[in-house]
C-alpha cells in the first residue's frame, strides 16, 4: 500500500523524501516497481476483464451479487467478496432505476377548477373554446414537459 502512495505521488515530490516519510527503503520501493505481476494479480486482471464486458452489456445495473451469478454461468469459479472488491477498485458502481413518481394528487384539499365545457366540444368559429394537454417526455436531458392550448374549432395549437 505504502509503495502505491509512493508511485502515484513520485510526479510530485522525490521518490527519496516520500520513502523517508513513509518509512520504506527505496530499494523497497524499486524492487516493487520491476517486480513481475503475482498470479493473484493476472487473474485479476482477466477476470476484471470479464466483469467490464458484463458490466456495460448490463448497462450498467448489475451490482457485486448479479455480477457474481453471471460470472459463475460463464464457468467462472470466483467468489462473491472478490467480485465485489474488484468492482469497488475499479468503480463499478450499479445504477439504480429510479422509483416509479406520482405526479397527480386527486385527493388534495385545494380549489378545483370547474368543468366550463361539461363535454361540450362543439363550437361554431375559432377562438370560442380552446382546450389545453401537457406531458412529460423522457430526454437525454432528463424529464422535459410539453404543454399545448389547442382551438377547439380550428383544431390547431394555439400556445
Amino acid at each position: 500500500m505504502r509503495f502505491k502512495i509512493i508511485d502515484a505521488a513520485k510526479k510530485e515530490f522525490p521518490v527519496q523524501r516520500l520513502c523517508s516519510v513513509l518509512g520504506v527503503s527505496q530499494s523497497g520501493y524499486f524492487s516493487w516497481k520491476s517486480r513481475p505481476a503475482s498470479r493473484r494479480q493476472g487473474e485479476d486482471m482477466i477476470l476484471m476483464a470479464h466483469i467490464r464486458a458484463r458490466f456495460s452489456t448490463s448497462h450498467e445495473t448489475y451490482g457485486a451479487p448479479r455480477m457474481h451469478v453471471e460470472l459463475k454461468e460463464d464457468g467462472l469459479q470466483v467468489g462473491r467478496h472478490r467480485v465485489a472488491r474488484l468492482m469497488r477498485e475499479n468503480g463499478l458502481k450499479a445504477l439504480q432505476k429510479s422509483r416509479y413518481k406520482k405526479t397527480t394528487d386527486s385527493s388534495h384539499g385545494g380549489p378545483v377548477a370547474a368543468n366550463l365545457l361539461d363535454q361540450d366540444f362543439g363550437c361554431d368559429g375559432p377562438d370560442q373554446k380552446w382546450g389545453a394537454d401537457f406531458c412529460y417526455i423522457w430526454t437525454a436531458e432528463g424529464w422535459l414537459y410539453l404543454a399545448i392550448v389547442l382551438d377547439l374549432y380550428s383544431r390547431r395549437i394555439v400556445g
